[in-house]
């Protein structure tokens, strides 16, 4: 069908942003993975400059006019439709942001992430402190612009910024989500700690770094992804960034005995690249119906495939034989009964991304009341580390032991990703509620996955999942696939099963 010809401007305008954006994204991430040291200043500089010339497209009073055209136009299809009213809060939402505060967030965010790294590796809060001060007032501008002077009753500034990344998430929903599930966790993390945990060692058999990464790059492949548009790096706090059409890109980290770790890592990864190479972008680049719908739905994907998928019984039926193989080691005689296991044992960790599958969203948790008193004012940043400590005794019973495995270990804070954190445990709560959608329509999923045949639930999640881009908001999305609204019983379940088979 020919579309009307604003309609036609409109995502040529969107198309030229989403081109100015990739060129940005590529900087970021070149900034994290090859860029030497003495770089920073300069990229600070770069990339300052770009999120301003990519905000003054976004917010280009002919993009207002153009909206304002397609909304009158009756002529437009249910996809056009659906492209301008997620186009349109976009734009309300950018429009309320100054370009000098967008470009300083930037310079803040690149010299922020260099000040992290650089603390961290020396495990010294006060290095980072300065930028997370700023970030956190940066941040609680940017909330006071997109909430206009209006904060609705019982609402809060921190609203407007989970809001960016979970739309129509507010504190005091997943507040409601949190609850229930964390009386339902609980319980069950005691209970385990009760029991006798099976042999973990062959979780941290040491392995040449290079013998890693092979077997993680052979995994990722058979899950589906694509190295002709994609590719797998290194850097210090892995991550995946879909910069466009035929360019999706991701990294890993690794250590001799971090071999389990480094092919979770690469499934999580894995799982958002997916995403990104199954978006309808092409021909829509630029345009929401080729752009992830929420954070906690891409979180979703990722969690899916590191947990549902690759801590599963049948996953190591195939992957087995094929760690003996590449590894080595104490692998090649390993049962994947024992390795399965052993991947799978239930203790708290300092190290939020190393956790387990019950403890991990403990973590969610914590980072979410923190960052939420941080922006209330309710916590100074310089107090931080200290409520940290607190909050890990009093939750994991742990006695942090430094800056680096505290509250220097996650990146989020000093690229300026305040809000961001509750999408990790909204992830693993879709990605439930799916895989048991996906049960009900794939009955023979876990056979299909010991042989090592993962095109089936790839395509499952390319019809139900990838190809609406942002047609459906993520409670629509979960209600569609799932029938039911976002809870944590479909988690509970798996939690409960798994902790059966690990535990007896």
């Amino acid at each position: 069908m020919t579309q009307p010809r604003a309609y036609d401007e409109l995502c040529s305008m969107l198309r030229d942003t989403a081109v100015l954006d990739s060129a940005q994204r590529v900087l970021a991430y070149d900034q994290e993975t090859v860029m030497p040291e003495g770089g920073a200043g300069l990229r600070s500089q770069q990339l300052e400059m770009m999120s301003a010339l990519v905000h003054k497209k976004r917010t280009d009073a002919r993009i207002g006019e153009l909206l304002s055209a397609c909304e009158k136009d009756a002529s437009l299809d249910e996809a056009a439709r659906a492209n301008v009213r997620e186009v349109r809060r976009d734009y309300d939402r950018a429009t309320r942001l100054p370009t000098d505060l967008v470009a300083e967030m930037a310079r803040c965010s690149s010299l922020g992430m260099h000040a992290w790294k650089e603390a961290r590796a020396k495990s010294d809060f006060s290095v980072f402190l300065p930028w997370l001060e700023k970030t956190v007032e940066l941040s609680r501008r940017k909330a006071e612009c997109y909430a206009n002077g209006r904060v609705p009753a019982g609402g809060e500034l921190y609203d407007f910024l989970l809001d960016e990344y979970e739309p129509g998430m507010t504190a005091a929903a997943t507040r409601a989500v949190f609850g229930p599930f964390r009386a339902a966790l609980v319980p069950l993390i005691e209970k385990v700690a009760k029991s006798k945990a099976p042999d973990e060692l062959l979780a941290h058999a040491e392995y040449p770094v290079e013998r890693q990464a092979a077997f993680a790059t052979m995994v990722s492949k058979q899950m589906g992804f694509d190295y002709a548009t994609g590719r797998m790096d290194v850097s210090t706090h892995p991550f995946c960034d879909g910069i466009g059409p035929g360019d999706t890109r991701m990294t890993n980290r690794y250590r001799p005995d971090g071999w389990a770790d480094s092919l979770g890592t690469a499934m999580h990864e894995g799982g958002h690249a997916l995403y990104e190479q199954g978006l309808p972008k092409g021909d829509r680049f630029g345009q929401p119906l080729a752009e992830a719908v929420s954070l906690g739905i891409h979180e979703s994907q990722s969690r899916l495939w590191e947990n549902l998928v690759g801590r599963s019984r049948a996953f190591w039926t195939w992957a087995a034989p094929k760690a003996g193989e590449m590894l080595g080691g104490v692998l090649k005689s390993a049962a994947p009964d024992a390795i399965h296991k052993a991947v799978n044992i239930v203790r708290p960790n300092f190290i939020r991304v190393e956790s387990d599958e019950l403890t991990y969203n403990l973590h969610i948790m914590l980072r979410f009341d923190l960052e939420r008193a941080m922006v209330a004012e309710e916590l100074s940043p310089k107090d931080l580390p200290g409520e940290w400590n607190r909050r890990v005794k009093s939750d994991l019973g742990l006695t942090v032991p430094d800056d680096r495995r505290g509250c220097l270990q996650d990146v989020h804070w000093s690229m300026g990703l305040v809000g961001y954190f509750p999408t990790y445990t909204f992830g693993n709560l879709y990605s439930a509620q799916f895989w048991e959608a996906a049960q009900r329509d794939l009955p023979e999923r876990d056979a299909m996955l010991g042989r090592g045949e993962f095109a089936p639930v790839l395509d499952w999640l390319r019809r139900n999942i990838h190809a609406h881009g942002r047609r459906y908001s993520a409670g629509e999305l979960c209600q569609r696939v799932t029938g039911k609204p976002l809870t944590h019983d479909a988690l509970m379940r798996h939690l409960e099963r798994k902790v059966a088979a690990v535990y007896g």
